[in-house]
């Protein structure tokens, strides 16, 4: 389909009739066996103008046309997929122009009601329907209420049992990290990576943050934040996520990405919907101007630290001389 059979399109409908451009576009992407990268483009620069002025009717029939078309574009299905469940249930189930990435991130700003639609893709990713299943029953990750452990005697048990279940949380964590790392390998990173960061940056920071190795991680934001390793760790050493939230705004990571890497460093902060977000609308609302302040912040205290630290070696050194040289003159005189 070239330029001009839109135009045909554009031409046979009145002015202001978007409803019937809007379908009869889509009507004709979705007839096309291959469409090209430049009719796909033309797709999506046709109707997305039009989006907010058609009925939600339109949005449900384009929605499910879409669900079944294999090229389908990205762009005009991502602003779709943001739609109530009813008009984008056939995307959420179907369409494989929906990334993992954008999957996590849809979870995360419209709760259960994508998550059960997405639950029903076929060949899910099993991170994923591992979040969705901790979403539909959140008791699974709690505590055992305090009126049933007042029921039981006291015994050595309990204390096993916490360090058994402690265990077999930490084993949980591990797996869902491996899970990520095998899903979130570096495939089309180049499209949207940010000049500021880079993409070898990014990669590192999301790789050392899936090993599960503190250190590792906290080596790759030292590097990328330009701050000393002590600070780094004081970061990634707090309870929440407040400090690293910071830290990835101003790297200026996407939402998408910065929820990535905090879910793998701190994995026990987002069990629920309500979480996630939350951590996307700090995440927004953080301005970076701000964040980059706190990392400035960060710097300075690393040069004090740096500063401190070499007065110190210094007066050791000079204490050291002066206490030397006192022990050679009271050994001559002796002699």
């Amino acid at each position: 389909m070239s330029s001009s059979d839109f135009r045909q399109i554009a031409i046979r409908t009145e002015a202001g009739k978007a409803e019937r451009l809007f379908r009869a576009a889509v009507s004709a992407f979705c007839s096309l066996t291959r469409p090209s990268r430049r009719e796909i483009a033309q797709l999506e620069d046709l109707t997305l103008p039009l989006f907010d002025e058609v009925s939600v009717e339109s949005r449900r029939y384009v929605a499910a046309a879409l669900s079944e078309c294999e090229y389908a574009p990205t762009a005009l299905v991502r602003r779709l997929a943001e739609e109530p469940v009813e008009i984008a249930a056939p995307l959420l189930t179907r369409s494989n122009a929906l990334s993992d990435v954008d999957l996590i991130a849809l979870i995360g700003r419209h709760g259960l009601p994508h998550a059960r639609a997405i639950a029903r893709r076929k060949e899910l990713n099993p991170t994923i329907a591992d979040l969705i299943r901790a979403l539909e029953r959140p008791t699974l990750v709690k505590t055992r209420p305090p009126e049933t452990v007042t029921k039981l005697t006291p015994k050595p048990e309990p204390v096993a049992k916490e360090d058994a279940d402690r265990a077999a949380s930490g084993e949980g964590a591990e797996n869902a990290r491996r899970r990520l790392r095998s899903m979130m390998r570096p495939a089309g990173d180049a499209a949207d990576v940010n000049s500021f960061l880079g993409q070898p940056a990014y990669v590192r920071l999301r790789e050392t943050a899936l090993t599960g190795n503190a250190a590792f991680f906290q080596t790759a934001l030292a590097d990328a934040l330009e701050i000393d390793f002590a600070t780094a760790r004081s970061v990634t050493g707090q309870s929440g996520y407040a400090a690293l939230l910071a830290a990835l705004r101003a790297l200026d990571l996407s939402e998408d990405r910065a929820f990535l890497i905090a879910v793998a460093v701190y994995p026990g902060e987002f069990p629920h919907p309500r979480a996630i977000r939350l951590f996307l609308d700090r995440y927004r609302l953080l301005h970076r101007e701000a964040a980059l302040d706190k990392v400035r912040a960060w710097k300075a205290e690393t040069l004090s630290r740096a500063i401190r630290d070499k007065a110190v070696d210094t007066v050791s050194t000079e204490r050291r001389d002066t206490s030397n040289s006192v022990d050679a003159s009271s050994g001559l005189k002796a002699s």
